[in-house]
């Protein structure tokens, strides 16, 4: 039997943990015995707060110890917000004692500051890349689904963990097995580790002229960065004149303003789900200051950036109580 922990910070994705947790008790559930011990851990231990306000009881990490195969870190909305010195002297004594590490949707920026991605390949989702990439621009970021390099399993989140947990039971008790945990949860199709984590530019534009899907190909993965009109011509094999036509024929409107939506788009979600300063928003959003971000992300959503995040955070979820799985 293996020892599988999940240590869940404040704010952590609901959806994130039971991808990861079902499997393996699933796993429980279809073996004669008892395959992975699960143990949920958290701060101080009690009740620890999800994404939308479930509840799961969890041991405090000072009394867990370091028993554990593997244990995985699980974090949503800004990690890194909620750095403590207790966390990362637990973590680096669980590598001290040889327990491989895991990081789930937003878990890899915890084992990275607390200095436990050095030289080792990781992902992350896809909504952390910019902060990983400012924060921590030396360590080998890779846009995959879940990559697992020796003694550390990182995983994009969402749905992810399903794929990830997937594989991690494949090798522990064959594929057949593993086949008939993602047959019980509709997992018709299990997904490659390099599979990529957002929805094709086609499924969220449609069908695109190549040069327009080269552009918006590279407008994503220059946010914080933007390119100016003339490099993404050149990048995409046309002139300028040409690249304006085809956005305006391919989509209505043009090249820069369709760039400023993608990058309002990004600051829309880092308000919400982050607590990042508003100017540090913007700067990731690359706008080159708060003053001129504020001007267009109310010309675009209607409302300032701060009085966006705050109406955002008056939605709430009344309580409920998530125990942690147990053998059924």
């Amino acid at each position: 039997m293996k020892k599988f922990g999940f240590f869940l910070l404040d704010g952590y994705a609901l959806m994130s943990t039971a991808a990861a947790l079902e499997p393996m008790r699933a796993a429980n559930l279809f073996a004669s015995q008892k395959l992975y011990d699960i143990r949920v851990m958290s701060l101080g231990g009690g009740q620890s707060r999800s994404s939308v306000g479930f509840f799961c009881e969890a041991q405090d990490i000072a009394t867990a110890g370091f028993d554990f195969d593997i244990v995985f870190v699980i974090a949503g909305g800004d990690p890194l917000a909620a750095r403590d010195t207790r966390l990362s002297v637990w973590l680096r004594e669980l590598d001290r004692t040889g327990v491989a590490l895991g990081g789930i949707s937003g878990g890899a920026l915890i084992l990275a500051d607390a200095g436990l991605l050095e030289k080792r390949r990781f992902t992350v989702h896809w909504h952390h890349y910019d902060q990983m990439r400012r924060v921590f621009p030396n360590l080998l970021l890779e846009q995959r689904l879940y990559l697992i390099d020796r003694d550390r399993y990182t995983c994009a989140g969402g749905a992810a963990p399903l794929d990830m947990m997937h594989a991690i039971i494949s090798r522990d008790h064959g594929t057949q097995f593993a086949q008939r945990i993602s047959d019980w949860f509709i997992q018709a199709e299990v997904r490659q580790p390099d599979a990529p984590q957002q929805s094709s530019i086609t499924a969220r534009f449609g069908m695109l002229p190549a040069a327009v899907h080269a552009a918006i190909e590279l407008m994503e993965t220059h946010i914080a960065d933007p390119l100016t009109i003339a490099q993404l011509a050149v990048l995409s094999g046309l002139s300028v004149r040409q690249m304006q036509r085809q956005f305006s024929k391919s989509l209505g409107i043009s090249v820069m303003e369709t760039y400023r939506r993608i990058r309002l788009d990004t600051a829309r979600a880092l308000l919400r789900s982050t607590l990042l300063p508003i100017g540090e928003v913007a700067q990731m959003s690359g706008f080159p200051n708060q003053a001129h971000f504020t001007t267009r992300f109310t010309e675009r959503v209607g409302l300032t950036p701060g009085a966006f995040r705050l109406a955002e955070r008056t939605v709430t979820t009344s309580p409920t109580s998530l125990v942690p799985p147990q053998r059924s």
